[in-house]
């Protein structure tokens, strides 16, 4: 199995984390998304994902994009452990947990994004930074609400679920951002707590070989 990805992409880091958890060897194939333009961009990776993006799964020959999609077929292929709670209203909960933080914060301030906001909008950094911190803010608002209602020592009570593998990048994204995250005290006991297991810490961006 082999995962294309970039270090620093939050989207790849979710999927190390599920490979992780689950125990599942896998060979990382770096696509720089900066260097040369974007090797993102090159013929040989968009021929295999035309979208431009990481991550990219390569399962025996079958490829597929898309980090949610990429989890949701992984804990399908290797159910142990689950990334979802096996009741019907459980799952349906953590699941919208997870579209809070990987369809509303997350696509706003990734890098393509950015660089359409500085080279096509001339925003100034301090542009950037106040549109990435006005949708950070307002995602991780709702997100700390939620789990008033439904966390334990993780998103969804003590059970690791993909809410967390969603929420764990997305908080190392906001530091990077220098996003003050002192209103969000539940989300910052849970990423500790996830950070402490092995499956986390060894997904940490810095802890890639294509780190820099």
């Amino acid at each position: 199995m082999k995962l294309y990805g970039y270090w620093r992409s939050s989207a790849a880091y979710r999927v190390r984390i599920t490979l992780n958890l689950k125990d599942i060897p896998y060979e990382t194939i770096p696509v720089h998304l900066v260097k040369a333009g974007g090797e993102q961009h090159q013929k040989n990776y968009v021929d295999m994902n035309p979208t431009h993006l990481v991550p990219t799964l390569e399962d025996n020959g079958f490829i597929l994009n898309q980090s949610i999609a990429i989890i949701d077929y992984l804990d399908a292929k290797y159910p142990q452990p689950a990334v979802y709670p096996s009741a019907v209203q459980d799952k349906a909960l953590v699941q919208a947990l997870m579209f809070d933080i990987a369809c509303e914060i997350h696509p706003v301030n990734n890098l393509r994004v950015q660089q359409y906001l500085a080279n096509e909008l001339n925003c100034s950094d301090q542009d950037k930074l106040r549109w990435s911190h006005h949708w950070m803010h307002l995602g991780f608002t709702a997100i700390e609400a939620k789990l008033s209602k439904t966390a334990g020592r993780y998103c969804f009570g003590d059970d690791i679920t993909i809410a967390d593998i969603c929420l764990v990048p997305q908080v190392y994204n906001a530091k990077r951002f220098n996003l003050d995250m002192t209103p969000y005290p539940l989300i910052n006991s849970i990423t500790n707590n996830c950070n402490e297991l092995p499956a986390f810490s060894q997904a940490l961006p810095e802890n890639q070989k294509d780190a820099v």
